[in-house]
């Protein structure tokens, strides 16, 4: 049996075992979402995910706190945006408010996932935009993302933030600053002919703020002009099992080397590789032959690359016709903090050490022209460059260690590929037993009533046994408490 058969099959099993326990009853996991189109797994929010009611003037905006995910709403359809936050915050914007309090020293980032609704009918410029603005009006930065020439729904992330910098005049004092959040593009988001078609335009959003401490004083402000931009070699060799999760916060831990995966059309899938200062990330990802050969898809698989606040570094999308493909990202400088004073990205955004994320979809018209799936999806991932010391932090980062262990990670020092490795399979190991674990606390009244059904019958036997089979059954019961039953 492959390796992609065998997870099939402990998937099935695991659903098995939902029904078993849970009877007819419908169990809504952490993480999940209550809608979603069939064969498609819906947008995974944190499990400690908070809710922020959108406010549509400044006067009502909810804090957010750093450190914190928040799940709030956007109405899509209802106007455009104006292109840089800026606005009288009407109605007729569909523009949403939250609110920051900062101080002086620093930085702060807020990205916003929006996840479309399944099925919805998307034009090439839809979207979302957002901003940080001062308590004067003033826009401190602003970033938008479209969903693509695909049109496909799927979840798409911009992020703003009050960047602490020298020299810079604006939005430099501790107080109030407001995050914008705006729908763009056409407004033509409409009910569709999938299966979430239902006139409802309103974009579910992960709201996730994160707060960078300041460094020493005297740290470089000189991006390096030189770095190794040729292309390595991919990884090669027999591919590991990994399963993409359904959002950042349950992407799934890769490292070094080849992860085999599978996939559906219309699919998003997110993983995570630790980047430390200094290295350099290459990634590529190639999806397997359909069950036809005809037509063909344009930019039907995308490969993106976010940094530790989400803030897209890079991106590529190629079309598809329906023999296998691939994307590679474009070779990328190595993790420095000097980076953010950089004109562009992807120098711009490479700016922290930490987890990067790798976000894999698949666009649902692939399946009108060339079948459901799943299709089989190759991640491969390659580190350059050498480790290089964090630049010195002056505090800790919200949250904590989201920059690497110069922020205040519990890693150990040195990790070599060996040590990555045995995390992420913990890590999958981990996530397989969270499964198992949900499925128990579905079942827990049924549980409790076995066990004290079987309780009752230990006792029974207990008091009939004789005098040597109690002292036998003693033995047995310490050899038990050794080996507890999880």
């Amino acid at each position: 049996m492959t390796r992609r058969g065998a997870a099939a099959r402990i998937t099935v099993l695991r659903s098995a075992v939902v029904v078993m326990v849970c009877g007819a009853s419908v169990v809504a996991l952490p993480g999940s979402v209550a809608v979603a189109a069939p064969d498609v797994p819906a947008y995974a929010f944190a499990d400690d995910v908070r809710r922020a009611e959108p406010a549509t003037d400044t006067g009502d905006a909810v804090r957010l706190e750093p450190g914190a995910t928040y799940r709030s709403s956007l109405p899509h359809g209802v106007g455009t945006g104006s292109g840089d936050g800026s606005g009288d915050g009407t109605e007729s914007g569909g523009k949403v408010y939250y609110r920051l309090e900062l101080d002086a020293a620093s930085t702060a980032y807020v990205s916003v996932t929006a996840i479309p609704r399944p099925g919805a009918a998307l034009a090439v410029g839809d979207g979302i935009g957002v901003a940080v603005q001062n308590a004067d009006g003033t826009s401190c930065s602003y970033d938008s993302a479209t969903v693509g020439t695909s049109q496909s729904p799927r979840p798409i992330t911009a992020w703003a933030a009050r960047e602490i910098q020298p020299g810079r005049g604006l939005c430099q004092e501790a107080g109030t600053y407001y995050v914008v959040v705006e729908p763009v593009g056409t407004g033509s988001s409409g009910s569709g002919t999938g299966s979430g078609g239902s006139g409802d335009d309103t974009w579910d959003l992960e709201i996730a703020p994160v707060s960078e401490p300041p460094v020493a004083k005297g740290a470089s402000t000189n991006v390096p002009g030189t770095w190794n931009s040729a292309t390595p070699a991919p990884p090669t060799g027999e591919a590991e099992p990994v399963h993409g999760g359904a959002g950042f916060a349950e992407a799934a831990a890769v490292a070094q080397g080849v992860w085999d995966d599978e996939i559906v059309p219309g699919q998003t899938l997110f993983y995570r590789v630790p980047v430390d200062w200094g290295r350099q990330l290459y990634a590529s990802v190639e999806v397997g032959s359909g069950r036809k050969s005809s037509g063909f898809v344009v930019d039907a698989l995308d490969l993106t690359l976010h940094n530790p606040v989400r803030a897209k570094v890079e991106e590529v999308g190629v079309g598809y016709g329906g023999t296998q493909k691939s994307a590679a990202l474009a070779p990328a400088p190595p993790v420095r903090y000097a980076n953010r004073y950089a004109p562009a990205n992807p120098t711009k955004s490479l700016r922290f050490a930490g987890d990067h994320y790798l976000v894999v979809h698949l666009a649902a018209e692939v399946a009108e022209a060339f079948g459901d799936g799943p299709y089989g999806l190759t991640l491969r991932v390659r580190l350059g460059g050498s480790a290089q010391p964090g630049p010195g932090y002056q505090g800790r980062a919200v949250p904590n260690g989201v920059f690497g262990k110069d922020s205040g990670i519990a890693a150990p020092t040195g990790a070599g590929l060996g040590d990555l490795k045995d995390r992420t399979r913990a890590a999958s190991s981990a996530d397989g037993d969270a499964t198992m674990r949900a499925v128990a606390a579905a079942g827990f009244g049924t549980g409790t009533a076995l066990l004290l059904v079987l309780g009752g019958w230990t006792l029974v036997g207990r008091r009939r046994a004789a005098a040597s089979a109690s002292a036998s059954a003693a033995g047995q019961m310490r050899v038990s408490a050794q080996n507890p039953t999880p």
